[in-house]
């Protein structure tokens, strides 16, 4: 199962001690609390809650109603095409994380909503880099064609080096590197996958980086892979099973029964 990114702030030393705190508190699984730090009276304001509590929904398939209420408060406060087409992105990402989590199928609203979000929001800029990983996405995981998922990822792995989005360069790393190694090309997977590991150890991004020990190891052979597994489910434990979705990835394969029992 692939997920997504949420373009990130506060995870450089000139950053707004607000968006510091923000991020440590994200990058750690606890997003409410971080979105409770947002003041929710402006459009940006809202628009980050609701991408906060959005990607609760997608890491602990919890939280709906309270991602839903921040989206409305987000689209209701929304007046330029841009932050228009930020909110619209964010219920795309809602919409299809319904959907792959088997919440209820949102597939036509995701399609619609990030269709939206392609007429409003302004070429070469970050938002748009969000958008079109977010359309990869979609592309890989419901519409199951991963060349339309290649050429959004890299679209959006451009981008994303162009406006020094790292957060963001991790997913697109890690994704690009997921189809390479469908594909059986695994220098290239282990290449994307390192970079994605990378990145998220030098950001601090703690939820992500079990994930991206996983990854790794699957393109890796023992010793090394079951070492990369190891320390992936140190960091799952750690943060209480979060990502819930990466239990089925870390579970270890059953120990066959002794001959004749």
């Amino acid at each position: 199962m692939a997920y997504t990114a949420m373009s990130g702030t506060g995870t450089t030393s000139g950053d707004d001690p607000l968006q510091t705190a923000v991020w440590r508190l994200r990058s750690r699984a606890c997003w409410a609390d971080a979105a409770a730090l947002i003041p929710p009276d402006s459009a940006a304001g809202a628009i980050q809650r609701a991408a906060l509590l959005v990607e609760r929904c997608l890491y602990t398939e919890q939280g709906w109603q309270d991602a839903e209420d921040a989206l409305r408060s987000a689209e209701a406060l929304a007046h330029d095409d841009e932050e228009r087409g930020a909110a619209a992105c964010e219920r795309g990402q809602l919409a299809y994380a319904a959907t792959l989590h088997g919440v209820r199928d949102r597939v036509d609203e995701a399609r619609a909503a990030l269709g939206r979000a392609a007429a409003l929001i302004p070429p070469d800029t970050a938002g748009r880099a969000l958008l079109d990983f977010r359309r990869g996405l979609l592309a890989e995981n419901i519409s199951r064609s991963p060349q339309a998922a290649r050429a959004a990822y890299r679209r959006a792995h451009t981008a994303a080096a162009a406006h020094s989005d790292s957060l963001l360069l991790s997913f697109t790393w890690r994704h690009l590197a997921g189809l390479a190694l469908r594909d059986g090309e695994m220098a290239e997977a282990r290449h994307g996958f390192a970079e994605s590991l990378r990145i998220r150890e030098e950001l601090g991004y703690l939820v992500g980086t079990a994930p991206a020990l996983a990854s790794l190891a699957d393109a890796e052979t023992d010793p090394e892979a079951s070492r990369l597994r190891e320390e992936a489910r140190r960091l799952f434990r750690l943060l209480g099973g979060v990502p819930t979705w990466l239990a089925r990835q870390l579970t270890p394969p059953p120990t066959p029964s002794p001959t004749g029992v």
